[in-house]
């Protein structure tokens, strides 16, 4: 199974993890509400303090962010998940956002050797929690495959 950084575990990511906890991951998650963290360290996940270092410690990232101007941040920022993930890394942003900022983001995760996938889900809070999501997936044919069974 996958060691997962988690970025963003609101109403849509938490319940996100704590289904893919429930299949076998190992999921290290990060959010700015201490409370989200705490749930899903109840559900069997952990805590980690820093997107760069969920980036760095992970084999795939997960990102499930409000909008364009924080999955830039998150991405792109100073000790941002491109700057800090590992060659070979696979990214997968479930936000739904803009489609620059979803290219702009994705040609600079390239440029570092990373694979990256725009996947914005659709199904809601109760799709979330009950694992029926849909997925509309863009990015490289290699990324797809690698992602599928996560």
């Amino acid at each position: 199974m996958a060691r997962i950084g988690f970025i963003g575990l609101g109403n849509m990511g938490l319940p996100m993890a704590q289904n893919l906890i429930k299949a076998g991951h190992q999921i290290e998650g990060v959010d700015v509400n201490p409370a989200a963290v705490a749930r899903l360290k109840a559900a069997g996940g952990t805590s980690v303090e820093t997107a760069k270092l969920a980036a760095a410690r992970a084999d795939v990232v997960i990102t499930m962010l409000p909008s364009g101007k924080e999955v830039r941040e998150v991405y792109l920022g100073a000790g941002g998940i491109v700057e800090d993930a590992n060659v070979g890394t696979l990214l997968i942003d479930c936000s739904t956002i803009d489609v620059e900022t979803a290219r702009v983001v994705a040609a600079e995760a390239e440029k570092k050797g990373l694979m990256i996938l725009d996947a914005p889900v659709s199904g809601g809070v109760t799709g979330a929690t009950a694992a029926t999501l849909t997925f509309m997936v863009g990015g490289s044919t290699q990324a797809f495959t690698r992602a599928e069974s996560i």
